[in-house]
């Protein structure tokens, strides 16, 4: 999966969308993983699956040099309100 960073994004949208017709193409913000832009049919191929982000990254080819962790969410993740009279 090719890389960019927003700015070399911003300033040369076309040629991240002629990399998109490649596979799909990460863009970071501050080197953190922000965004993925892909064509429209590589989209329209993912919305007839039912994977997490999670299953797609983990079978991209061998050949994608990215890693990214993701958190476990937690089961019961919510405070209790707290109320004052």
């Amino acid at each position: 999966m090719k890389r960019i960073g927003s700015r070399q994004f911003n300033q040369d949208v076309g040629s991240a969308k002629r990399a998109a017709n490649d596979g799909p193409v990460l863009i970071t913000d501050r080197g953190k993983p922000a965004y993925v832009l892909m064509t429209a049919e590589a989209y329209q191929g993912l919305r007839g699956q039912r994977a997490s982000a999670g299953e797609l990254f983990a079978n991209l080819p061998d050949t994608c040099n990215v890693d990214i962790e993701f958190e476990q969410r937690a089961t019961n993740s919510f405070k209790a309100a707290e109320l004052r009279n």
